[in-house]
């Protein structure tokens, strides 16, 4: 066993470094130099010992024992009384190895080599506020709040960040579904992130952006001359993304011809540019994601059955915003202070009308509506507040108004009319917005702060539950874009 002094004597954190390789063990203990006091130990019996003269803030065991990953090592330190965290790495970066680690105790896992910066930063995250900077210390909600990139801490989103911790190690395809700006590519990233892969190895393609005739060059690429236009040769997203981590979103808009050229990149791993006869061998972590219900296209014939089951080995659903309670309120303050300090605004909070609003609202369009709309009133406005008045109309229906001078009056329930149910808000306030638009379905998504796509597919569904577009509409309330 062995200590090594950080840089920074300020720093007094300790943590053991267990590995039988002794070269392995040197690297990870050289990538926290400066982060924290460092202990070695060639095994459990090493590490146990080391226990007798400090209290590691945290371990990092590696699972490695010749052609195999065990998580004996982790056991034995928990069976040894330590209850800190334990961060797995292994060469084997297998779901199976993975998911025994966690079950033995292991708090977060990582795949050699590891890169020092994401080292430290998995470390840090684990030591939490203690490992903070004197700047984060003075904010810990805000701290705590954040989970690679995600803010909210309700039981919907603490179970996705749990699915995501345990999927990242994993090389199995992940597929990711929910609706429009619930934060699928968020999602996407943090995978990534907590994969171990190189950092700069994420690419991501939007399927239902790209035109039909492109698609398939920019995944595969292109030699010069392949078709009009191919005026040199050129690297496509899976060959980008090689040792890394290939993002599909809205894989379900694919068209069912690239699609079988999917499914064979997926089976052999070999990929070949459009116009060229050379097959080129890639390495990548398949995410993908759609807003539709993919079960619903398989039987619609719009997505193949085959592929579908090759991409959704690691299911994961992402909530909508509707459904995360006080995460509302919490991204709303988010974005308020990331806005106003961008554009030298000077708010610090909502008033109580304005928060009720918020809160109550349904949020159709999610995360990302609920960000535009924050930031449109905090480029339109200035104030200490946010109140009512600079919300948008439509965010009001449904909405009692408050106003900040009147105390709360207990209701008499004899006399508290009938609340109508969230689907029947949702339609009114989207046939108001096409109502006040003339029909026009973009100008409404604008207004309303939601995609055009997600108004065609609400009035789809409106029609297959026998509702006709032809129904006599509620008289349109001005909508302000």
């Amino acid at each position: 066993m062995g200590s090594q002094e950080p840089e920074s004597q300020s720093c007094s954190r300790s943590v053991l470094v267990v590995d039988a390789d002794p070269t392995s063990r040197r690297i990870l203990a050289q990538s926290l130099k400066g982060v924290a006091l460092t202990t070695e130990a060639a095994d459990s019996d090493q590490a146990l010992a080391a226990f007798d003269r400090m209290t590691p803030a945290a371990v990092i065991a590696c699972l490695d024992k010749g052609e195999a990953a065990s998580p004996d090592v982790i056991e034995a330190l928990r069976y040894g009384g330590y209850e800190g965290p334990i961060i797995a790495v292994s060469a084997r970066g297998s779901l199976s190895v993975a998911v025994e680690a966690m079950r033995a105790g292991a708090c977060d896992m990582l795949i050699k080599p590891i890169a020092p910066a994401e080292m430290v930063r998995r470390l840090m995250s684990q030591l939490g506020p203690q490992a903070r900077s004197p700047a984060q210390a003075d904010r810990p909600d805000e701290a705590s709040q954040d989970f690679e990139g995600f803010i909210g801490k309700s039981p919907a989103m603490l179970a996705v960040y749990d699915q995501i911790r345990r999927i990242a190690p994993s090389r199995a395809p992940v597929f990711v579904t929910g609706e429009s700006g619930t934060g699928k590519e968020v999602t996407a990233q943090a995978i990534h992130r907590r994969s171990g892969r190189p950092a700069n190895r994420f690419i991501a393609l939007n399927c239902g952006a790209i035109p039909k005739d492109l698609i398939e060059s920019e995944i595969f690429g292109h030699v010069k001359g392949a078709f009009t236009g191919a005026i040199d040769d050129r690297v496509g997203a899976a060959e980008l993304a090689d040792g890394g981590t290939l993002f599909l979103d809205e894989i379900c808009e694919m068209d069912l011809a690239l699609q079988t050229k999917l499914l064979r990149f997926i089976q052999t791993g070999e990929v070949r540019r459009v116009g060229d006869t050379r097959m080129r061998r890639v390495d990548v972590r398949f995410v993908c994601a759609t807003n539709r219900d993919p079960l619903a296209q398989v039987v619609a014939g719009r997505f193949r059955e085959d592929l579908y089951y090759r991409l959704c080995v690691l299911p994961l659903h992402l909530p909508p915003l509707r459904q995360r309670g006080e995460d509302v309120m919490m991204l709303a303050r988010a974005f308020l202070v990331r806005f106003a300090a961008e554009e030298g605004r000077h708010f610090d909070g909502f008033d109580p009308a304005a928060a009720q609003i918020v809160a109550g609202f349904g949020w159709p369009g999610n995360v990302r509506q609920l960000q535009n709309v924050i930031r449109r009133l905090v480029v339109m406005h200035d104030g200490n507040q946010v109140s009512a008045p600079m919300l948008p109309l439509a965010l009001a229906h449904g909405s009692a108004e408050i106003r900040p001078d009147e105390p709360p009056v207990a209701a008499d329930p004899a006399q508290v009319p009938a609340v109508e149910p969230f689907s029947v808000q949702e339609r009114r306030i989207i046939e108001e917005a096409l109502a006040a638009f003339d029909g026009n379905l973009s100008r409404a998504a604008a207004a309303l702060e939601i995609s055009p796509s997600t108004i065609y597919r609400k009035r789809e569904s409106w029609a297959k539950d026998g509702e006709t577009a032809d129904q006599p509409m509620p008289e349109p309330a001005r909508l302000h874009a």
